[in-house]
């Protein structure tokens, strides 16, 4: 049979041109909560590159919501900048997308500009920082903001937005009942931690349809941890959003503030990301060059590698699916969209090379990125720029390379 990974698809009111979505994975290209000018070149790249649709990653419903300076805060003042970019991207026949969310728990005073919140009191460790339990009052104020990032999502030219529901981040630690230890209504049985996800879901729903934007979902199909999300809980969870009419479902794993490396699988360079720390993070430098190997569970990097669980998800639910996870063969994503995925999401194999798309189109079968899962890219994503160690734009350290080289 032909393939279906250059045909066209439709989710929800959205046209893409093929199958591949350029995942939100945090490019850290942003200053001053606002975009840049390599923000723009970089997704401008992929979108050449032949993608089908390109997704700005993390970008803040509101002030509290931020952890980085570098990320994006969608607010009236960046529109115009904004617009810009996706009418670049939209110039070479891409979709634009823009990931929407709230970080909660992985929050700092001096970005979010007030105390760090979430589902529950408690303290980050990852962070680090202490938190505190949202009021009711706030939870009401967060859901409308969701809805008024779409609107400004849409001023600024974007077709669709993807609600960020997993990775231990606002809505995710709501879900979670590692993090949602509240005893109102709320928190407690499966039914009440999914509440606020509700809430805010029907505030995108209503405000895009008006719109007539797309609307996905980031999903954690597990927490990767004792006492987080475990797959039947999740599958409920999908259901739930199948019903509320979200166009499609990203399947994700993984808590950034507990398991980070089973969101992206591999053995990440621990000397490398405290290297490109700022002395400001002093402590986090130190403890993560000389503990982090120990601190932070390594997973073993392979091709496709949430795919098992995602055919789970596949056999219980009738809506859109996007599989992301350890793409960066064609013969990969062929295999996923051969089980019946829609989609697919990428963001290594885009980073190593922007035009992988097109590389894909013109070879055969067995095309294959130049990304081999040395994780310098998310080492550095977090204090620079996001990139791979094979054309970053500065010279990279000897002694960073001893460490790479061990992990191949």
């Amino acid at each position: 049979m032909d393939s279906k990974l250059f045909t066209p698809f439709q989710i929800g009111p959205l046209t893409l041109r093929n199958r591949t979505i350029r995942s939100a994975a945090f490019e850290s290209m942003g200053k001053d909560f606002g975009p840049t000018k390599q923000l723009k070149e970089y997704h401008v790249s992929v979108a050449r590159g032949g993608i089908g649709m390109t997704t700005l990653a993390y970008a803040s419903i509101n002030r509290s919501g931020i952890s980085f300076n570098s990320q994006l805060w969608l607010r009236d003042e960046i529109v115009p900048a904004l617009k810009d970019i996706t009418d670049a991207i939209h110039h070479e026949g891409a979709a634009a997308g823009i990931q929407i969310g709230h970080c909660g728990n992985m929050t700092h005073w001096s970005t979010a500009g007030s105390f760090p919140v979430s589902a529950s009191n408690g303290f980050n460790l990852y962070s680090p920082t202490f938190h505190r339990r949202m009021s009711h009052q706030e939870i009401a104020a967060t859901v409308k903001d969701f809805g008024k990032a779409v609107h400004t999502a849409h001023e600024a030219g974007f077709d669709s937005v993807e609600v960020h529901a997993g990775h231990g981040y606002l809505i995710s630690q709501f879900l979670s009942p590692w993090t949602n230890r509240r005893r109102d209504c709320y928190g407690g049985s499966l039914t009440n931690r999914m509440r606020f996800m509700q809430e805010c879901l029907t505030e995108v729903l209503e405000e895009a349809t008006k719109l007539k934007m797309a609307v996905v979902v980031k999903h954690n199909m597990e927490d990767g941890f004792k006492g987080g999300i475990e797959l039947p809980e999740s599958i409920e969870i999908a259901r739930e959003i199948e019903r509320l009419g979200v166009h499609g479902l990203v399947l994700s794993s993984g808590f950034v503030s507990r398991a980070p490396m089973a969101v992206m699988r591999g053995r990440i360079p621990t000397k490398t990301m405290g290297y490109y720390m700022g002395w400001n993070e002093w402590l986090q430098k130190i403890v993560v060059s000389l503990f982090g190997q120990w601190m932070i569970k390594q997973y073993d990097f392979e091709e496709c590698f949430f795919l098992e669980n995602a055919k789970k998800f596949r056999q219980e639910l009738k809506m859109p699916l996007i599989y992301v996870g350890g793409l960066v063969s064609r013969e990969g994503i062929e295999r996923v969209l051969d089980e019946g995925f829609e989609l697919v999401q990428m963001a290594r194999a885009l980073i190593n090379d922007p035009a992988f798309v097109n590389k894909m189109k013109e070879g055969d079968r067995m095309t294959r990125s130049g990304c081999d899962h040395r994780d310098y890219c998310i080492a550095r994503m977090y204090s620079r720029d996001m990139q791979c160690c094979h054309n970053c734009q500065e010279p990279i350290p000897e002694r960073l390379w001893r460490e790479l080289k061990k992990i191949k």
